[in-house]
Formats: structure tokens, C-alpha cells, sequence
């Protein structure tokens, strides 16, 4: 089995907290509520990769090209040679109206030419999508989010590596069951204030195929100027 690492050794302990990388193939899931750091984590994943010579293709609900890259410049990576020399491809997928906007996810497109796929505001995706949104509450959610996940397959096939991130709040419990059994790595990302400190960690539910042994709850911060820093690990 092969292994994506996100790189930065000297800068942070993150791709030595889990295991050294991620298997090629894998579908990642980061849950976690508003505040979690779902977002900071997807960003020192995606550039730790593209300083690792990894090609990827970043889908956000939120950021514009401009916002993202003034995101990343304040956390210290520094993306912008990497969208020039599109080693990666940044997307905004727009939520305001009732598209199809998993159907354009899916289908094949210059996004799908990265040997990795992140999706940063997946939930708001499914939502926001004009058919997925009408399942939720449904009851037929669970079979909704199987049909969007055996869509990926293909991908994962090819041994891409696609992350989603997901707000719990977002969606339903019961679409969220299929997400969550079909992840292969399943990070769960918790923030509590202590005092005047606000304390984030991720909680490693599940990681197969692990190179190395990987951290059961990862404490991190995220610091102007630094990035992801890691605070404190438990490994088992």
C-alpha cells in the first residue's frame, strides 16, 4: 500500500500524528461543529500535500479564490505558486440556489485530474443540492448518502484520496451513518473554551490501513502566522 504524506516534518508533528500519511484510496471524513477547525485542518493537509509534490483539487462552500488565498497566507502557506503552476485546482461551489450540485461534483472535470479531492463544506453540499436537500427528513437519506458515496468509487478505484468535511448539523444523523461506516479514516474534531484558552482536538475514530501508529485524540491549535500546531497526543 502506498502513502500520501502531508509533508513538513520540520515544521509541525501533524503527518507524524497520523501514522505518516494516507493510504491511497482512502475516503477521509473530518466531522465536526462550526468553530471545530474542519477547515484549518483541510488547509494544512492540502498544502502540506502540494509541498509534497501532491496534486490536489479543493471544492469550497465558503471561500472565494481571493479569500482562500488570503486565508492560507495568514496561516503561512503560501498556495499561490501552487495555483499558478496548477498543481492545485481550487473551486467555490456555490450553496444560494437549488442546483444539482452533486451531480457536477461527481462528473468528470478538471477537479477529478488531482490525485487528491477535498470537499471543504460537504454537508452544506448535500444540503444545499436539489435532490439530496429534499431527502433529508425524509427517511430515505441513509440510501441517498450511499447512492452520492458509491459515486466516488470510481475515484477510489484509481487510489484518489477524498476528504469531506462534514458539520453534524448540516445534515441528518441517519445520512450521516453511511458517511461515516463507509470512511476510512473518520476524524472527529471537537473545540471546548478552558478559561480564555479555546482547545481543539480530533478525535481519530477510525484509520485503516495506517503506515505507523496513529494518535487516538490529536490536541492542536491553530496560530496566526504557524498554521496547525499540535498541542498534545494520545496514542494507544
Amino acid at each position: 500500500m502506498n502513502y500520501l504524506s502531508i509533508g513538513l516534518e520540520s515544521r509541525d508533528r501533524v503527518n507524524n500524528a497520523i501514522g505518516g500519511g494516507i493510504p491511497e484510496g482512502s475516503l477521509v471524513l473530518v466531522e465536526g461543529g462550526t468553530g471545530a477547525g474542519k477547515s484549518a485542518l483541510t488547509a494544512r493537509f492540502v498544502y502540506g500535500l502540494c509541498e509534497e509534490g501532491t496534486a490536489v483539487g479543493l471544492v469550497s462552500t465558503q471561500l472565494s479564490t481571493g479569500e482562500f488565498v488570503d486565508q492560507m497566507h495568514s496561516l503561512s502557506y503560501d498556495v499561490v505558486d501552487h495555483l499558478l503552476d496548477g498543481h492545485l485546482r481550487y473551486f467555490r461551489a456555490p450553496t444560494e440556489a437549488d442546483r444539482p450540485l452533486l451531480h457536477r461534483l461527481v462528473e468528470p472535470s478538471p477537479l477529478w485530474d488531482a490525485r487528491t479531492v477535498a470537499v471543504d463544506g460537504f454537508g452544506s453540499l448535500c444540503r444545499s443540492d436539489s435532490w439530496f436537500g429534499g431527502q433529508l427528513g425524509s427517511g430515505d437519506e441513509d440510501r441517498a448518502m450511499e447512492r452520492v458515496i458509491g459515486q466516488l468509487d470510481p475515484a477510489l478505484a484509481a487510489d484518489k484520496v477524498v476528504l469531506l468535511t462534514v458539520d453534524p448539523d448540516s445534515v441528518t444523523e441517519r445520512a450521516l451513518r453511511p458517511l461515516r461506516s463507509a470512511a476510512d479514516v473518520y476524524l472527529e474534531l471537537r473545540s471546548e473554551t478552558v478559561g480564555n484558552n479555546i482547545r481543539k482536538k480530533a478525535m481519530v475514530r477510525r484509520f485503516s490501513g495506517m503506515q505507523n501508529p496513529v494518535d487516538d485524540t490529536i490536541g492542536f491549535s491553530i496560530q496566526q502566522g504557524r498554521g496547525l500546531v499540535i498541542e498534545s497526543r494520545t496514542i494507544a
